[in-house]
């Protein structure tokens, strides 16, 4: 795991699509709301640019985010949560998401508020 201006990026064994489709199976038996999903690579194609394979995931619980936002309401920025899935220049799949840690000190969130947010990584260690 690789923390880099607050963004956390793991090494995925699996495409881009298969790692979001991962994501999205556990959070649904989960029952974590799946807000939207987002082909960034057919996006680009739609006006005739090229990208390597990207995904992003926008997700969360409105029981975990709601308290958040109630505290400090400009993390509405960072919420839902995100996870963005993308294939590197070496053609390497990559799972990237805001450090939870980053998220508590930006916006001086209480340790029992973070945890809120901090079910991210074992989310991902499971589809990993």
């Amino acid at each position: 795991m690789n923390a880099n201006n607050g963004i956390i990026s793991q090494f995925s064994p699996y495409s881009v699509t298969e790692t979001i489709d991962r994501l999205e199976t556990i959070l649904q038996a989960k029952g974590i709301a799946i807000f939207a999903r987002i082909d960034q690579q057919a996006e680009a194609e739609k006006v005739g640019l090229s990208l390597r394979p990207t995904q992003f995931l926008l997700f969360g619980n409105p029981k975990a985010g709601t308290p958040l936002m109630v505290a400090e309401p400009t993390i509405a920025l960072d919420l839902p949560l995100k996870v963005l899935a993308w294939e590197a220049a070496d053609g390497k799949v990559w799972l990237s998401y805001n450090d939870p840690n980053y998220l508590k000190q930006r916006f001086s969130l209480s340790d029992e508020l973070v945890k809120n947010i901090a079910v991210i990584a074992p989310l991902i260690n499971q589809i990993l």
